[in-house]
Parts: C-alpha cells; structure tokens; sequence
C-alpha cells in the first residue's frame, strides 16, 4: 500500500493498514489534498487483500478539527460561495468509500473531533474513545447543517433526539457522554487510546471477513427496510457464506472444539 500524502501517513500492522490524519498544526483540518489523499488510502486499504480491517487515527493534539477554514472557498459563477462541490467530489466519497469497503473500520478518536472529525469517526464501524475525546457539530452557529452523513450515522446510532440536540445546539459532547450514548463503544485512558484501537483492529481482523462485511451491509441496507424486506436480505446475503472456506473452518472448529483459524475467503 504506497503513501499518498504527508497529510495521511499509511501504516501496515499485519492485516491492519492505519491511516493517521497528519496535521497536527492545524488540528488536522480538512483540506481538499488531505481528503484526496484519505480516499486513496481508503481505496487501497478495501483493495488490498492483504489488509483484513482499517484503523484511523489523528496526529497530535487531536482527532480532527473538521474543513480548514483558512483554505478560501469556491465561487459560484454569481459569486456566492460554492458549498457544494468539494462534498461531492471529496469529502461524501471518503464517508461513502468507510461504508462500501468490505471491511471493518475503526476510529480511535483523542481530543477534539468536529465537523467532517465527527462525520468520520460516526462514519466508522466501531469508536474507541479517548477520556479527552470531545465531540462537536458547531455548523448552526455559522447558519448551515452538518454534512457527511454524519445526521444519518448519528441518528443510527444514539436516536434522533439525540442527533438533533448534537446538530441544532452545537454544544460539545464529552467522551463519556459519547459512550453512554452509543457513539463510541470504547472508552479508555489517553495512553491507552493507540494500543485499545489497534488492538480492536487486529481482533477484527482475525475474525472472518465475508461474514463482517455482510454484516456491515444489512446494517446499514436494513435501516431503509420494512421488516419483510430486511429478513429477506439476510437470508440473501446469508447463503454467500455457504461456500466459503471461513464457514468450512467456523462449523468444523465448532464441532472440534477448538479455536477457528480463519483465511478470509
């Protein structure tokens, strides 16, 4: 897997490729390159078959700060600002790519994470928390809406009475908060954070792979489903298990008693 960016360094820990947003100065702000150079990371990561889960950090003091602010806007040809053209093209293809790969991906989220920061992290399949995390959709205070997908994850995941005090107030929400919430399912000491994340990440990618990302692709179908739609998906997507080598291992370590050894296909 090559490095694309200074912006997003690229590690690979046995199956687990670890993406850290780089820049620390600027709280790791969003900028056009830095999400380009996310989304190439994301892409190589889900085609990589050597890489079985994702983990993505933040350098530094913090997760994510969201858009970088200092980096001018688009114009329309009327003149107004262009809000529009850089969630389509950059910054909604990163959250879409976290969704569609079929693997599971994992945030471990230290200090501030806000804006597109929050859209990421709710973006993921599972948030480790830091005890400094904080979380913050501060959008109403300059008149517009959080964006990101981060309204659909967020009411997904803690209720949409929850999603909408987050995003119509704009008041920061402390990790433990997150956690009780649902938002993060693990919540640690600051030095714990790294270790607790790639520890989650590398567990994940022991585990068998076709049953994970099936098991990310009816969450996220079913939310849209009637009951009678949602049971018929799964048992759809449940016969693609039939015939892979994982299944073969799972049923005879049962029988066997003894620990499964899966190999991802």
């Amino acid at each position: 897997m090559a490095e694309r960016s200074d912006d997003v360094l690229v590690q690979r820990d046995g199956a687990v490729a670890h993406l850290q947003l780089n820049r620390p100065e600027a709280l790791n702000a969003w900028t056009p390159d830095m999400g380009r150079a996310l989304l190439a990371a994301l892409r190589d990561a889900g085609t990589d078959p050597g890489v079985r889960a994702v983990l993505v950090t933040g350098a530094g003091r913090g997760f994510c700060a969201g858009a970088d602010v200092k980096v001018p806007r688009e114009l329309l040809p009327d003149g107004a600002p262009d809000l529009h053209t850089r969630l389509e093209e950059i910054y909604n293809p990163v959250v879409l790519e976290v969704r569609r790969m079929p693997k599971p991906v994992v945030a471990a989220v230290h200090g501030p994470a806000a804006g597109l920061g929050v859209s990421l992290a709710a973006a993921c399949d599972l948030v480790v928390a830091a005890d400094s995390a904080t979380f913050l959709l501060a959008f109403v205070h300059i008149a517009v809406m959080p964006d990101g997908g981060v309204l659909g994850h967020l009411a997904a995941k803690v209720g949409a009475g929850r999603a909408a005090e987050l995003a119509m107030l704009g008041e920061r929400l402390p990790a433990a908060r997150a956690h009780a919430w649902g938002l993060v399912q693990r919540l640690v000491a600051d030095d714990e954070l790294h270790a607790e994340g790639l520890a989650l990440a590398q567990r994940l990618a022991a585990m068998p792979t076709t049953a994970l990302a099936s098991i990310k692709e009816v969450l996220d179908r079913s939310r849209t489903l009637a009951l009678e739609d949602a049971v018929a998906l799964e048992a759809q997507v449940q016969q693609r298990h039939a015939t892979t080598a994982d299944y073969a291992e799972g049923v005879a370590a049962f029988k066997e008693k003894r620990r499964p050894r899966f190999v991802g296909r």
